[in-house]
């Protein structure tokens, strides 16, 4: 061992966890670990506002399964940083945030920016720890990546105090600690093929943290050689492809009748990943009879968020899951064609792009006819961003999902996610296409991240829809307050000249005519130029379909 300073052990911690890159905004109050990171081989990616910072670590850890981490200043920083705690939190995302603060001796004193890590972020994570022994420097981190990965996954603060962090200790780095993934058991096993055998109308109800790509596949795999419906949480709706013969459709805010009749109408629910949260229920309206048949397969023993009746739960992640049932055989079962396919069919024909979507007003082009272009030329491993608005609808919709991970939002309904998280997954993958779609008012919440995106290299295409309003809030408040627009519009800048001004690609589509030409444009700077394409696309507000 070698003596070194709490800051630098901290670095050499996060080398030992497998960190790639952490997301910054720079502060005095934790210098020693900047410089830590100097010529660590992490790259240290230097953001533009730390709500920025926070939400491009959230996305790594949707990705990846393994916390992104994120680091602040006290005071000011950590406020800016809070929305992307909030959610990791409601997201289940794994996620290490640091955070720099006053030095030991001037606590209790209102000093320069001093704020109480545990009062501000208790509520909202699952551990916060404040460093105030040098020698547990990387006892501490591996704690909180244990924590944050554990159970159901979510964000941990480490409180850096910018004194101990210079002190000088001489400690080994701390491996890893296993995350357990849980298991099913044989008699659980048998249990559910039983379960399966007398049921008339099962389906399995997709959703929550802790997947992988193999487990989506083996899930995918045991549900239709079964031929077991499947639907899916909200915003989880990559966990099973789009065009899968059994996708029963997605339980958000445009969900279709017969999407909601499975949730209802099935004498046997399994739920993999996920609970019976807000959305899925309708507000907690749905399927909270109790003597509803629900198998919960749940890694978060405490089952946080699930609402009505608990059947049985088996203590396992989605991967021990889809290990589990790899090679299940039902056996002999009920045929269950008439059950899935009108739901089946539902959900495939709204995801279908429609091949006449009517005018648009002069001015305007067709945000449907844009997303179709996109898709025509977008590769099959296309992963997309979005965050809260009118815009996600097209997103929801169109978009195929055809592997996990592909779809990237929000649970927790924040704006400003789009952009930060398509430029943490370009950073992650730069041959791979990353799409987002941005709303207006959503967009400007976080555009600055473009610097970081050409500072850094990250090159996603983002359509920005302008329907010149927040059009989400605008639709309930025509619902409640007809004919009284109030603090829902906007006046907009030119998008497109914005990201000419970072170094993008910038244009503007106000009619159908140039869609072909501009998409192919905006393609070829990301894919060839590698350089970050904003699509300015002014739409006709009669013809938004709601979405949040």
């Amino acid at each position: 061992m070698t003596e070194q300073s709490a800051g630098h052990l901290i670095v050499d911690s996060l080398k030992h966890h497998g960190v790639e890159r952490v997301f910054s905004v720079p502060g005095e109050s934790y210098l020693d670990v900047l410089d830590g990171l100097y010529d660590s081989g992490i790259e240290n990616v230097v953001c533009r506002q730390e709500g920025g910072a926070l939400y491009m670590a959230e996305a790594v850890g949707k990705a990846t399964g393994l916390p992104g981490v994120a680091m602040v200043t006290r005071g000011p920083g950590a406020s800016n940083a809070f929305v992307g705690i909030h959610l990791a939190w409601q997201d289940s995302t794994p996620l290490v945030l640091f955070v720099g603060l006053i030095p030991v001796g001037h606590r209790m004193k209102e000093a320069f920016q001093d704020v109480d890590p545990y009062a501000w972020f208790g509520t909202q994570t699952k551990r916060v720890f404040v460093l105030d022994e040098a020698e547990r420097a990387s006892e501490v981190v591996a704690e909180a990546f244990f924590a944050a990965t554990s159970g159901r996954p979510g964000p941990v603060v480490v409180g850096l105090p910018e004194d101990v962090i210079t002190e000088l200790v001489d400690r080994p780095v701390v491996s890893p600690i296993p995350v357990t993934e849980g298991s099913v058991s044989d008699q659980e096993l048998a249990d559910l093929t039983h379960a399966f055998s007398t049921a008339e109308r099962p389906a399995l109800l997709l959703g929550g943290p802790r997947w992988s790509g193999v487990a989506s596949q083996q899930v995918t795999a045991f549900a239709e050689r079964n031929g077991i419906p499947v639907i899916s949480d909200w915003r989880a709706a990559d966990r099973i492809p789009g065009n899968s013969p059994v996708n029963a459709g997605e339980l958000g805010y445009r969900r279709t009748e017969e999407s909601v009749a499975v949730l209802k109408d099935a004498d046997l629910l399994v739920l993999v990943g996920g609970t019976l949260s807000d959305i899925p229920t309708d507000g907690f309206t749905v399927r909270q009879e109790p003597d509803a048949i629900n198998w919960i397969v749940n890694i978060d023993a405490s089952l946080r968020q699930h609402s009505g009746a608990v059947t049985r739960q088996i203590l396992a992640s989605p991967v021990a899951f889809g290990r589990a049932v790899a090679d299940l055989d039902l056996g002999e079962h009920p045929d269950w064609a008439s059950w899935r396919d009108p739901a089946v069919t539902a959900h495939h024909q709204v995801c279908r792009i429609p091949g006449n979507t009517g005018t648009n007003a002069e001015g305007t082009a067709d945000m449907t006819l844009v997303m179709a272009e996109v898709l025509k030329r977008m590769p099959e491993d296309t992963q997309i961003t979005f965050g809260s608005g009118n815009h996600t609808a097209w997103g929801h919709r169109y978009f195929p999902n055809s592997f996990y991970p592909s779809q990237f939002s929000v649970r927790n309904g924040t704006m400003g996610y789009s952009v930060p998280a398509a430029v943490a997954l370009s950073l992650a993958d730069k041959d791979r296409f990353v799409f987002s779609i941005a709303g207006d008012g959503e967009f400007l919440m976080n555009s600055q991240e473009l610097a970081t995106a050409k500072q850094f290299g990250a090159h996603p295409l983002i359509l920005v829809m302008d329907n010149s309003q927040f059009g989400t809030i605008r639709s309930h408040q025509e619902a409640r307050y007809p004919g009284r627009i109030s603090g829902t519009q906007l006046e907009n800048p030119d998008f497109g000249v914005l990201a000419e001004g970072y170094g993008g690609y910038g244009a503007r589509l106000d009619n159908n005519g140039d869609i072909e030409r501009v998409i192919g444009e905006a393609m070829t700077a990301v894919q060839e130029d590698r350089v970050p394409a904003v699509v300015h696309v002014v739409v006709d507000r009669s013809k938004v379909m709601p979405g949040v």
